[in-house]
């Protein structure tokens, strides 16, 4: 299941799944192109971790809701280690706003970077995979491209829309030998849990008995950390999964079967 050697743009590699996916592709062998728009310092950070490891990675950056800057990106990954293989689209946005406080600006906003900056990447990597008669695409996207979130319907509805991006773009591309599949994971550990003030052992207390509570619904007992979600994505990326396409994997150690 090997991708060394391979080139891959990971997008959104500064922050959470797409950091993680990055720095297991690198530790694979891949030749890794860590995308990011916003968190340069989680982008070096990346790149640090992935030099001490002794992988091969370099950084390029563009907004993904812009086509133009998609385009340059792809250019210089491509004159830097030659045409694309493997595209992890990962960068996304998720504002947790309910219905009523979204408008049409972040409407807008969350589909430009989650749906169409998909698809625009997905455009922009093509033609090279096409003519190499192989590719390998894999679309992050979420349990709530299925079950509503409650937290965030224009999320849920961009996830869901990313479903159906993943599954016409595996029927038009399968012919060229490109696949095309979802991750779906489920509540992931990303780092951003706020820890209560060590001098506050009643506030301390009451986090930990609500993580218990929030545990309940795994039935493994933890969420996902990204080195699950990167495992999967090398596993999808490699030749392995030749016959595999317009697949949707739900990763979630069993929640939703709650």
């Amino acid at each position: 299941m090997s991708v060394a050697g391979k080139i891959v743009l990971v997008t959104g590699s500064g922050t959470g799944i797409g950091q993680g996916i990055a720095l297991e592709m690198a530790k694979r062998g891949a030749i890794t192109a860590l995308h990011y728009h916003r968190s340069e310092a989680g982008v070096l950070e990346t790149k640090r971790q992935i030099d001490e490891a002794g992988g091969n990675s370099f950084i390029v950056r563009a907004d993904v809701s812009d086509s133009k800057e998609i385009a340059e990106m792809v250019r210089q990954i491509e004159s830097r280690a030659g045409e694309i293989e493997i595209l992890v689209n990962n960068a996304a946005v998720q504002l947790n706003y309910d219905l009523f406080q979204h408008d049409g600006e972040t409407f807008d906003r969350m589909f430009d970077t989650n749906v169409k900056g998909y698809w625009q990447c997905i455009q922009a990597v093509v033609p090279g995979m096409k003519r190499k008669r192989t590719g390998r695409i894999i679309l992050i996207s979420s349990v709530h491209a299925k079950r509503p979130t409650d937290f965030d319907p224009v999320y849920a509805m961009t996830k869901g829309a990313i479903r159906m991006l993943g599954r016409e773009s595996a029927i038009e591309l399968a012919p060229y030998g490109i696949t095309v599949n979802m991750i779906e994971p489920g509540a992931v550990d990303v780092g951003k849990s706020n820890r209560s003030s060590p001098d506050d052992p009643e506030a301390e207390k009451q986090r930990e008995a609500r993580r218990k509570q929030h545990l309940e619904k795994f039935p493994m007992g933890r969420v996902g950390l990204p080195i699950d979600v990167a495992r999967l994505a090398c596993f999808l990326a490699s030749s392995e999964t030749e016959y595999m396409t317009g697949s949707a994997i739900r990763l979630d150690g069993g929640s939703m079967l709650l």
